[in-house]
């Protein structure tokens, strides 16, 4: 039985650890105020965005002119996973989520015969996935260094990516975020990006109600590679605001949990306290008897 000095050690232990918790879900809520926005606000750009690229990408089909970007290399053996996670833990699930979303991919890939790479962007997913598919790296981001992300940081990604296609090391690449919905639900996703992949628009207005100059295969040519960066930096948005989400879903859990140990240590703490007085009462009441 832990002694009266071990018990209090413990309940200002917890206590301090409570006074952290608590610290850090009132820091994650502040940040995500504004990581929400900047993902909300992303998000009316990327549809529209993406609502033209399919309309042009319609109009061109499968010619012989459509650009590599769109219709690919003619092959679906090499895929490269882009797992993009965050550089810090103590955020419930999210990085793992993530991981296992990935990981499940890339068996699925490997069952049907393909070969896979891995490119990570945050330390977390590194480390989550490296024990099982560290020879299928092929390169990692590391963003630890900004303080913000910007869409520049999504451009350099963009651009290491697409340096890899145009020297024929993958076919197909495929980016793995989680979307944010609310503080409590993220969404652990999986969106291809090369070939590009656009959803069909009922209506297509941007084939039927505009004419392109130049031709929509040139415009589509400069287009693509922005439309790579663009799905990475919405990625990298959704990410802060999933990360900061789940951290203080994670902090107010552990706040509420640490709350309940320190009310079971401090109930066990009076009990003990209270033995050891009666024991004391007893052996001074036994002493005066005996006299």
């Amino acid at each position: 039985m832990p002694s009266l000095k071990d018990l209090k050690n413990r309940i200002e232990s917890v206590k301090s650890t409570r006074k952290i918790t608590k610290a850090m879900q009132m820091v994650a809520a502040a940040k995500l105020r504004r990581a929400q926005e900047a993902a909300e606000e992303s998000r009316p750009y990327a549809e529209r965005f993406n609502a033209v690229m399919a309309g042009l990408a319609a109009s061109v089909g499968d010619s012989d002119s459509a650009p590599k970007l769109l219709s690919g290399t003619g092959s679906d053996q090499v895929h490269l996973l882009v797992v993009m996670t965050a550089e810090r833990g103590l955020c419930g699930g999210f990085n793992s989520n993530i991981a296992k979303l990935a990981r499940t991919h890339a068996d699925q890939l490997k069952a049907q015969g393909k070969t896979v790479k891995i490119l990570t962007v945050g330390k977390k997913g590194r480390d989550a996935i490296k024990r099982d598919y560290a020879d299928t790296f092929v390169g990692h981001v590391d963003l630890s260094e900004f303080k913000n992300v910007s869409y520049a940081n999504a451009q350099d990604i963009a651009k290491g990516i697409l340096a890899r296609f145009d020297a024929a090391e993958f076919d197909v690449a495929t980016i793995f975020y989680a979307k944010f919905v609310n503080v409590v639900s993220q969404i652990p996703t999986a969106q291809q990006i090369i070939p590009a992949a656009f959803e069909e628009v009922e209506g297509s207005e941007a084939s039927t109600l505009y004419d392109y100059e130049p031709g929509e295969e040139e415009i589509l040519a400069d287009l693509l590679p922005k439309g790579v960066a663009t799905a990475i930096f919405s990625a990298l948005l959704e990410n802060g605001a999933s990360e900061q989400g789940a951290r203080m879903s994670a902090m107010d859990n552990a706040t509420r949990n640490a709350g309940e140990m320190i009310d079971k240590l401090t109930i066990e703490f009076n009990r003990s306290r209270q033995a050891v007085i009666t024991n004391e009462l007893i052996e001074i009441i036994s002493g005066a008897e005996a006299l």
